[in-house]
């Protein structure tokens, strides 16, 4: 009868599981057996029409599949953003984590728990302080870079925050990209301090001994990546003297060693040696901020006495997860402004030998930038010290 109408082509569907050619099936089609459609092929079923009839119809199929699954997950996309920005504008709903990459009790987790408790008061929920110590913060930090971005675990970290990202080679984490930034809360400045009967009387005095003595001096810090352990590296580049460095597991073990002879010098935060300089337990050389502070009015700043251009601040944080809707961000970022306006952690902050950071650096964009100009002044100081933490 001749060639089939173009038509009939296009009918020819897959309906049975059967690879036997009978009862009008198609044992040439590519993909095992089918039956013609009502809507037959001119000379009917022939084993030797070509296979394009099936192959058409199959693309057909897979098209329209492809249009049914990109319409549901378009639809999914978009109940979901509904439901993230429906959840920021009710934002907090219940209790938030503010995780602290140290132990309890040290300076960290002190600023951390008087900034908690007022944003809680703010916030109208209540925000708990988990101590995830270990690794120098990175573990406390590697946990928030992979907790669910909801605005329910944020992180409170200091200065290590940057420095871990040359101390440790093989981090888990991208520092500067895992993390969503809420603002600054605080710096504070450090103290050169030292056993009670160390020889010096000053902080020239100081250096000049450290120089003369260099096979002998000890100066102690809190741990790898501490505070303390990052001040430490900082003059001994300042002086270009390589010192004895005592790592020990915190700043309370540090301390007592200290006091007890056992080592000579520390550089460490007002918040940990206030008490102590106050009593007299152990002799203080020079703070490390730009200007004297109120609580040591006597006490000359690392530029004063003689170290020009020493200045060491360790400055604290709040981050969230990366991908933490930004109403979220933005809200805890007022919250926090508010905090450090309330007089009583402005008031304790002081008794620490610290201050509050402004309303503009208690922002994303501040914390960000700061982030990014510490790791590269400190990388330098890391990579000639030598020291690593992996």
């Amino acid at each position: 009868m001749g060639r089939n109408p173009p038509i009939a082509r296009r009918f020819c569907f897959r309906i049975h599981p059967s690879p036997r050619r009978s009862r009008g099936k198609c044992a040439k089609c590519p993909r095992a057996p089918v039956v013609c459609g009502k809507i037959p092929f001119a000379n009917g079923c022939n084993q030797n029409r070509r296979e394009e009839p099936c192959r058409l119809v199959d693309n057909v199929i897979r098209e329209e599949k492809m249009k049914i699954l990109n319409a549901l997950l378009g639809a999914v996309a978009a109940v979901s953003l509904f439901a993230a920005s429906a959840s920021a504008q009710t934002y907090p709903e219940r209790t938030i984590t503010m995780v602290v990459p140290f132990s309890a009790g040290g300076p960290t987790d002190t600023v951390a728990r008087l900034v908690a408790e007022s944003m809680s008061k703010d916030l109208g929920q209540q925000i708990i302080v988990e101590n995830v110590g270990g690794a120098g913060g990175t573990l406390g930090a590697g946990r928030v870079a992979q907790a669910d971005p909801d605005g329910y675990t944020i992180l409170l970290h200091h200065i290590g925050m940057a420095t871990s990202a040359t101390l440790y080679r093989k981090l888990a984490y991208d520092t500067l990209n895992a993390f969503e930034y809420v603002g600054l809360v605080t710096e504070v400045p450090m103290t050169i301090v030292a056993r009670k009967d160390f020889e010096p009387t000053d902080l020239k005095g100081v250096i000049e001994y450290a120089k003369a003595n260099k096979d002998t001096v000890t100066v102690a810090n809190a741990g790898i990546g501490a505070a303390s352990h990052l001040c430490g590296m900082m003059f001994m580049d300042a002086i270009d003297t390589p010192l004895t460095t005592v790592p020990y597991k915190g700043t309370g073990p540090a301390m007592t060693d200290l006091l007890g002879g056992q080592v000579d010098i520390m550089c460490d935060q007002t918040t940990n040696t206030t008490k102590q300089i106050q009593g007299g337990t152990i002799k203080a050389y020079a703070v490390t901020s730009p200007k004297r502070l109120k609580i040591f009015p006597d006490l000359p700043t690392a530029e004063e006495a003689g170290l020009q251009g020493f200045q060491v601040g360790i400055w604290h944080g709040v981050y969230a997860p990366k991908g933490t809707p930004a109403e979220v961000t933005e809200r805890l970022s007022k919250s926090l402004q508010k905090a450090l306006k309330d007089e009583n952690v402005a008031a304790r902050f002081g008794e620490l030998g610290t201050e509050p950071s402004s309303e503009a650096d208690a922002t994303p964009a501040a914390l960000k930038a700061k982030l990014e100009s510490e790791i590269a002044r400190w990388k330098p100081v890391i990579e000639a010290a030598g020291q690593y933490a992996d």
